[in-house]
């Protein structure tokens, strides 16, 4: 089956990985794919560079290695098709149960067993008839109701040409909206790990079976299996397009798939087809960090996939409730605000279609954003005035902004973490409940050793035992989410904080960052602090650049520069300029390289024998980072050559051996460091941020890489005393200012780049910015909070 990236219109979404599928095609044939170069959604679970815009990869390289996404997205499109499907259930279940009754009060003999049988063969018997009337011809639509058969309508209007889109969608302008009520939340305990389900074995036997009919590779089954839950392979037989819902299946893999199914009667214009891939477009657009796509861009896109009618598609999609429809007022620059008048007027507007999951979360985050925003603190005292009286310069100012508002945006570079750290340091000395998170565990170990103080510092870069995880009340975003880290919780739920300062805030997806929003309570404050010249997060969506655009809330902006040659090269890139610096102390070399051979040979020689021996940096503190995780000096070359030179060995333990340098993705978009300890029955056994951690054998594959050697989005958050930046020629495409920006300001002490782009390094810092990102969360604030 073939992996070639996907695109929508100029930027489309990208595809992930397809190791899986390379086995045998949807049509029998072994075609094993080309590699795309890209850094999928995750390397074993962190996203790609090139999500940041669609189909175009900020990690591709000309020779570069396709997505990953199947490593841990087949997981997250599992669980987002069982959701749905569990929703389905549930509802089944009601009618099942109601019935039940009925019945159960009629027969008062009837046992509970008994009961209980009679209800499932009567949902048996409404499954079949909905079954059964889904094989007749529906109107899309037919079954909507209220504001959504509305909304169907007027996108239908629109695609006819019968009513302009300003007209259909004129409504009077919406009266400022109150801060959203506190959600009421129950008690719940810190949440474990929660490792899916296994598939039952009759259900992948079965999907196996009609896999095999189809030619598609029976290795296949368990994936589909647990992403389309029970009656698998029924469903499958029924819609074979429902194959895409595995994470790396192709529109023209599950078309092949298709036609040997179902023979003469399968289609193009056939309209599970249209139905599947509008929401594998839209899928693979939130790979890219798009929260939603431009009607026009999605019909574009399912055009180009040989889709006859897409409005027909993006309809039937609409219709059956895989998708969303949304319609946002355009804020066109120098035009004035509506006038509260009878006559109503014109307003350009914008048509997106989204998947539930995302819109769901971004209007979650934008209400609770509301509810901070507009919340002005009752406590802004004696309290706060000790925090701000014990600081000076920024810090000052940025504790005077937080002491009288419930949210506030902190911009700046790495030297700029000082302002955010001494504002906890102070708020905790006067007896407040203050926290700050972290993007990553090396994060969180400079923060912690920045407050201990010079005796606590010698732990920083690798998070040693002088430096205790935790300590100072420094964690990490996803360890204070999942509880394990940071403050408990209240009896409803909330987090018990009176200051809340996220750092990497540039790092936060929408459902990590509605996720955190909703779990601090009222009165609590919110400090957002990040480099917004950073590559914007793994996840969908760009919540620190919609804040900071919206500008709903005080922004302080850090004049603190990045020191030494290394701060002033960086501070250059930031504002588009490559300069030439002067490093008299070697904190900055360039090595040209002609191929992509000779990079990879360069690469170790740094790493191994010229930065310990002339910068005394030592191999395991310094880090590797490269565009790509394919091609000849992607992340898999260079980590198979840096563990021959410095750690070789047969990796006996599923390719790895003890002392291996690696990273950990326990979930989609994270990835830990770490190193290998050994391995046994329970699986293998790492180390990672000084923290004992097991991986079962079957997750070893997706879950585990190794790590002498990084991608940019996997470097972001952290940094090492020493950065060896590789950019072979082949990588000229995937550059960018942002890309660039991160990579060369990871290094602490010294910079080494081995350079074979030429004038492609200087002319992406000067013309190449981010890529776009569709997202509706700067439009939601707009409409519940006055900008500042």
């Amino acid at each position: 089956m073939s992996t070639e990236p996907e695109t929508t219109e100029e930027a489309g979404p990208g595809t992930p990985d397809t190791r899986e599928v390379r086995e045998g095609g949807a049509e029998g044939s072994a075609d094993g794919g080309t590699d795309a170069g890209t850094e999928g959604r995750t390397e074993g679970g962190v996203a790609a560079e090139g999500a940041e815009g669609v189909g175009a990869s900020e990690d591709a390289g000309a020779a570069g290695e396709p997505s990953t996404a199947e490593e841990a997205g087949a997981d997250e499109d599992a669980g987002a098709a069982g959701d749905a499907g569990a929703a389905e259930s549930d509802g089944s279940s009601e009618g099942a149960e109601g019935v039940a009754g009925e019945d159960a009060g009629g027969a008062g003999e009837l046992s509970e067993a008994e009961a209980e049988l009679a209800a499932q063969r009567i949902e048996r018997e409404r499954i079949e008839r909905r079954k059964a009337e889904k094989r007749g011809p529906i109107a899309a639509g037919a079954k909507l109701s209220g504001k959504a058969a509305d909304l169907l309508a007027a996108v239908r209007a629109v695609e006819s040409g019968e009513k302009p889109a300003a007209t259909v969608f004129t409504e009077p302008a919406p009266a400022p909206r109150r801060p959203a009520p506190e959600p009421e939340r129950r008690p719940q305990p810190a949440p474990a790990p929660v490792t899916p389900a296994a598939p039952a074995p009759e259900a992948v036997d079965a999907v196996r079976r009609v896999l095999a009919e189809g030619g598609a590779p029976d290795t296949l089954a368990p994936q589909v299996a647990a992403v389309l839950g029970e009656g698998a392979g029924t469903t499958l037989r029924e819609d074979p397009w429902q194959l895409l819902r595995v994470g790396g299946v192709r529109p023209e893999q599950a078309d092949g798939f298709a036609r040997a199914l179902l023979g003469p009667d399968c289609g193009p214009d056939d309209a599970r087809r249209g139905r599947a891939v509008t929401v594998w477009l839209l899928e693979q657009a939130a790979v890219a960090g798009h929260t939603a796509l431009e009607l026009p861009t999605l019909t574009a896109a399912l055009g180009r996939q040989g889709v006859p009618d897409p409005d027909a598609a993006v309809q039937d999609a609409l219709a059956e409730g895989e998708a969303l429809v949304f319609q946002d007022a355009l804020e066109e620059p120098g035009t004035p605000a509506p006038q509260d008048t009878d006559e109503e007027q014109e307003r350009p507007v914008r048509i997106l279609v989204g998947l539930e999951r995302y819109a769901l979360a971004e209007e979650s985050l934008a209400d609770g954003l509301a509810r901070l925003a507009n919340s002005v603190p009752e406590d802004a005292g004696q309290t706060w005035e000790a925090v701000t009286a014990g600081l000076s310069g920024g810090a000052a100012e940025l504790a005077r902004a937080v002491a009288g508002h419930g949210l506030v945006l902190h911009t700046g570079g790495e030297a700029a973490r000082a302002e955010p750290a001494a504002l906890l340091g102070a708020a905790r000395a006067a007896g407040l409940r203050a926290y700050a998170a972290c993007h990553t565990p090396n994060g969180r170990g400079h923060l912690t050793a920045y407050l201990a103080g010079p005796s606590g510092r010698a732990g920083q870069a690798t998070e040693r035992p002088g430096v205790e995880p935790g300590a100072h009340g420094v964690v990490t975003v996803s360890g204070l989410l999942a509880g394990v880290e940071g403050p408990g919780r209240d009896a409803d739920g909330a987090l018990e904080v009176d200051l809340l300062i996220v750092l990497d805030a540039p790092q936060l997806d929408v459902e990590s960052a509605a996720m955190l929003v909703e779990s601090l309570p009222d009165g609590a404050r919110l400090v957002l602090s990040g480099d917004p010249g950073v590559l914007w997060s793994a996840g969908p969506g760009r919540v620190f650049a919609d804040l900071l655009a919206a500008r709903i809330c005080p922004q302080t902006v850090s004049r603190v520069p990045d020191p030494g040659p290394l701060g002033e090269l960086v501070s250059g890139i930031g504002v588009g300029e490559l300069n030439q610096v002067a490093a008299p102390g070697k904190e900055i070399v360039i090595v040209p390289v002609r191929d992509a051979g000779e990079a990879v040979h360069r690469t170790v020689q740094l790493v191994a024998d010229s930065v310990p021996r002339a910068i005394g940096v030592p191999a395991d503190q310094t880090v590797v980072i490269t565009p790509g995780h394919g091609g000849a000096a992607g992340t898999r070359a260079l980590n198979s050559a840096l563990k021959q030179r410095l750690n070789p060995g047969p990796g006996r333990f599923g390719g790895f051996d003890p002392g291996d340098r690696i990273v950990h993705s326990p979930a989609p978009g994270r990835t830990v460091p770490g190193v290998v300890v050994n391995a046994d029955a329970d699986g293998l056994h790492l180390s990672c941020a000084g923290a004992p951690v097991v991986v079962p054998r079957e997750r070893v594959e997706g879950g585990v890489r190794h790590g002498w050697a990084l991608t940019a989005h996997q470097a972001v958050g952290a940094r090492w005393p020493a950065a060896v930046v590789v950019l072979p020629g082949d990588a000229a495409q995937a550059l960018s200012r942002p890309w660039v920006y991160t990579a060369f300001g990871r290094a602490e002490r010294h910079l080494s780049v081995v350079h074979g782009v030429e004038q492609a390094l200087p002319r992406a810092v000067a013309e190449v910015p981010a890529k776009p990102r569709t997202t509706r969360l700067g439009t939601l604030l707009r409409t519940q909070v006055p900008a500042s």
